[in-house]
């Protein structure tokens, strides 16, 4: 339980980082996020799940 809190405050870390650093690109990506299709943001989403479960599974065995 104590990784998956780090874990999450690594997250929010970078995406804070993200959003001081470049406020006006993540905004200007924020509304480009709107014409991406629901099946596109799924499979990335999907993609990007399993490759952070990989990674994991490796640094963890």
């Amino acid at each position: 339980m104590n990784e998956l809190a780090i874990a999450f405050g690594l997250f929010l870390f970078i995406e804070g980082i993200l959003y001081a650093i470049f406020p006006a690109k993540m905004k200007n990506m924020l509304k480009k996020l709107e014409f991406v299709k629901d099946s596109q943001l799924r499979t990335g989403g999907l993609i990007f799940s399993i490759i952070g479960f990989i990674i994991i599974y490796y640094i963890k065995s």
